[in-house]
């Protein structure tokens, strides 16, 4: 890092626009080309592109989350960005960001000149545990930086990764980015489904549906959701819990529909309840030559030992099959230390893609 580099690096909030059409919206395309750019180098792969109009959406309505956007120029070139996200639960002290630095200009003090702002927003806004994620390659060779949960690593030499211990992030976690063939035989999978249903037995019933949420599933596919931020194992990482109710669901389910995206949701009634207690998520943008890619999976901690795992991703995989012909695959993220969910990836055919680092800095606020 030299000061000519930095007194040559502009740095200017991201406006989002009110159309992808009008004359202020290239910033916001460019911030999207340049996450579609930096993650097809970081991981080898394109499974993670998305369209400007998928996005835009989550950007307009900030309702459940303030989203921040700083990008980077140097003259007219766009050569990094972040994006903050900010929970707006009451007495909330995380923030999570993403920070782009184009694959062309490591070394020129960007990714420093882009955390120095993550760091300034998070005292600004009462923050004092900040949360990022890096991508990684498949077949990275060399030497590894392991998680201290025992559970897999990430290159130890990738400019991402040396960027955030000088910076004096904690390395938390590894996640596995796997990959499900779609145009593959289903022999397997429908094995593995029937004999869940089994296990699963009369107690258990399977409910599935598109977005929006039908009103009678809304409140307990909310609640169960909330139980994301803490029944996945995260390490050491550090997550607010969410607030979720019908609402919230109709908002986000508002978000995404006006993204052009489709949903398909598998969820587990528990019968003598009534309440969801399991669930899956299929999503795919307006293409449906893509990939798909799995939002969230979760079983409730009190219901697991029933297949309700297999259960959902087997259902939903059989029903996006019917759904969206057309995708190749399905794409989804599991911690290394997440056994039992690898467990059933493993077996219906998920393969390693790539895979990604979650990194911690806790901050005075």
């Amino acid at each position: 890092m030299t000061n000519s580099t930095l007194t040559e690096l502009r740095i200017v909030p991201l406006v989002v626009p009110e159309t992808l059409e009008g004359p202020d919206a290239r910033p916001f395309v460019e911030l999207a080309e340049l996450d579609n750019l930096v993650c097809r180098h970081e991981a080898g792969h394109d499974y993670f592109d998305h369209l400007p109009s998928e996005v835009l959406p989550s950007w307009q309505d900030q309702t459940d989350s303030t989203r921040l956007g700083y990008l980077a120029y140097s003259g007219r070139r766009l050569v990094g960005a972040v994006t903050i996200t900010i929970p707006t639960e009451e007495g909330g002290r995380t923030l999570d960001f993403d920070a782009f630095v184009h694959p062309g200009h490591w070394g020129e003090g960007i990714g420093d000149a882009l955390l120095d702002t993550v760091e300034r927003v998070a005292a600004e806004r009462g923050r004092s545990v900040a949360h990022t994620w890096t991508l990684h390659r498949g077949d990275s060779t060399g030497e590894k930086l392991m998680a201290p949960t025992g559970f897999g690593g990430i290159p130890a030499t990738d400019p991402q990764t040396e960027l955030f211990l000088r910076r004096g992030y904690t390395f938390e976690q590894t996640e596995r980015n796997s990959v499900f063939d779609l145009r593959g035989s289903f022999e397997k999978a429908d094995r593995l489904l029937a004999e869940a249903r089994e296990k699963a037995g009369a107690d258990y019933r399977v409910v599935t549906w598109n977005l929006p949420t039908p009103a009678e599933y809304a409140e307990g596919y909310a609640y169960v959701i909330s139980r994301m931020a803490t029944d996945v194992p995260s390490g050491a990482m550090v997550f607010d819990e969410e607030t979720w109710d019908a609402a919230r669901i109709a908002r986000r389910d508002e978000r995404l529909l006006k993204g052009g995206q489709t949903i398909s949701v598998a969820a587990v009634q528990h019968v003598p309840s009534g309440r969801i207690v399991a669930y899956n998520e299929l999503v795919i943008g307006p293409d449906h030559s893509g990939p798909t890619h799995q939002y969230g999976t979760l079983v409730l901690e009190e219901h697991r030992g029933h297949r309700l795992g297999m259960l959902v991703k087997g259902e939903n995989l059989r029903r996006w099959r019917d759904l969206v012909p057309e995708s190749p695959r399905v794409s989804t993220f599991n911690a290394e230390e997440n056994r039992p969910m690898l467990d059933i990836n493993e077996a219906l055919g998920f393969v390693p893609a790539s895979y990604a680092g979650a990194w911690k800095k806790v901050m005075d606020a």
